[in-house]
């Protein structure tokens, strides 16, 4: 009796598993397909449709309406952090879905600048807040809820369907602008660009169907039902794992290379050298496909080898590979593009983007997990939002020269690779015992009550 019991917990924790797996890709799709339609949508069209009578700043200010969302990024980490360690992952991760679902169809539907003035642009940026609200919260919650469901010994590869969602959903997205530059530019002004806007819906929708499916992990319950879940998570973290909410800020510098390359490199492409924008697209589209089956790969190596050495060498060669990526972009090599693609995306990105997800979850205390990694991860990516930005400006003081891209992303992963290594590895660490489980709990209410 006692063997079928086990073997009925096991396999109902396995179902459970996938199922979260399934709900962090299809979530993750969404976000970052409706993130990476807006980036591509910034590049291309908004400076003329929100932003016609800036002149050359045009682009500028429509690349800086991408990176406001990440303004709010730090709000919706803590807002998540804070609902989902005390009512429960499930909740918090249908909630991000339909706020992000709904700010995209609104953004589809705004009139444009020259139909009601200034309120064009305002309404663009408050959807776009209402987004980085979302995104703050979503993967730390997808994170926690498949870290706790994942079977011992592959947390890292069912972890890694989270970020593998995010290449979908970039896949999508880059289809779809690949159809909007094959449109007429009176087309593409008037309504082709807010087509993929209004898809988003489809993936909203079957999103919202898995993830109602979702049970929270035992593990949470289990906390929940001994009272042992703080009335303030974020205050207990601050109070127990301040050293380790730090380290997730500036190992998060990672993630600048997935804006500096696809983001500002299809800026700078089409802008400043003149390829055609379907090209860049096609090479993107290229490097994101590729991602997909190399992401698992490295997910699986470190639940072998550990998280530490996957995310550091990634860090490394993507360090180097920017340098590559963006001198060939600047001799408009196309051969070269895609070899840097591979490199930057396909090969380094992969290894830094399948692991972070499970290694910075691993951090923290299941009491505060969503809380350490949300706030942790969202303002460390600030820098990631505003780094096109940035880039843009110092690139124009120098005669729109590529190397600020590629200065900016090398010092991004060197921070990021510096912070990993100062964190204790923890690919073999019980799941019961991650981030000082087994700590007096009494510990834990003297840290709160002393809030």
């Amino acid at each position: 009796m006692r063997a079928t019991s086990l073997g009925t917990d096991t396999s109902t924790k396995k179902n459970q598993g996938i199922r979260s797996s399934l709900a962090g890709f299809f979530g993750s799709a969404l976000e970052y397909y409706d993130m990476y339609i807006y980036a591509s949508a910034s590049a291309l069209v908004f400076s003329r449709v929100f932003f016609p009578d800036s002149g050359a700043t045009g682009l500028l200010l429509s690349l800086a309406t991408y990176g406001v969302a990440y303004l709010a990024r730090p709000l919706g980490g803590f807002l998540a952090g804070h609902f989902g360690d005390r009512f429960g992952r499930r909740n918090i991760m249908i909630v991000t879905l339909l706020i992000m679902g709904v700010a995209t169809f609104i953004i589809g539907c705004l009139p444009s600048y020259a139909a009601i003035g200034l309120w064009a642009p305002a309404l663009l940026v408050l959807m776009r807040l209402l987004q980085g609200l979302s995104v703050g919260g979503e993967l730390a919650g997808a994170a926690s809820l498949t870290l706790e469901h994942a079977p011992a010994g592959r947390r890292g590869l069912f972890t890694s369907w989270l970020v593998s969602g995010i290449w979908f959903g970039y896949i999508l997205a880059t289809l779809a602008f690949l159809w909007v530059s094959s449109l007429s530019d009176e087309d593409i002004q008037s309504w082709g660009w807010r087509v993929p806007f209004w898809a988003s819906a489809v993936i909203v929708v079957a999103g919202l169907i898995i993830r109602r499916s979702l049970e929270d992990p035992k593990i949470f319950h289990e906390q929940k039902a001994e009272n042992a879940i703080p009335k303030a998570p974020i205050g207990v973290l601050l109070k127990r794992q301040p050293g380790d909410v730090i380290r997730v800020i500036f190992a998060s510098f990672l993630l600048v290379i997935s804006t500096t390359v696809p983001v500002y490199g299809l800026t700078f492409a089409t802008n400043v050298v003149g390829i055609d924008a379907s090209v860049v697209l096609w090479i993107t589209l290229f490097g994101y496909a590729t991602a997909l089956f190399t992401q698992p790969l490295f997910a699986a190596l470190s639940d072998r080898i550990g998280r530490k050495p996957v995310l550091i060498g990634g860090n490394v060669i993507g360090a180097v590979a920017v340098w590559q990526f963006f001198w060939a972009v600047g001799a408009a090599n196309v051969p070269m593009i895609f070899l840097g693609i591979f490199l930057s995306i396909t090969i380094a990105f992969a290894c830094t983007n399948a692991v972070y997800p499970v290694f910075f979850a691993e951090m923290f205390n299941v009491r505060y997990r969503v809380s350490g990694m949300a706030i942790g991860l969202q303002i460390g990516i600030v820098v990631t939002g505003f780094s096109p930005t940035i880039i843009q400006a110092i690139s124009t003081a120098n005669a729109d020269s590529w190397w600020p891209a590629a200065a900016l992303t090398t010092v991004a992963c060197v921070v990021s690779a510096i912070a990993v290594a100062t964190a204790e590895e923890t690919h073999k660490t019980p799941l019961e015992e991650l981030g000082g489980y087994d700590d007096d709990r009494g510990a834990v209410k003297e840290a709160e009550s002393a809030l």
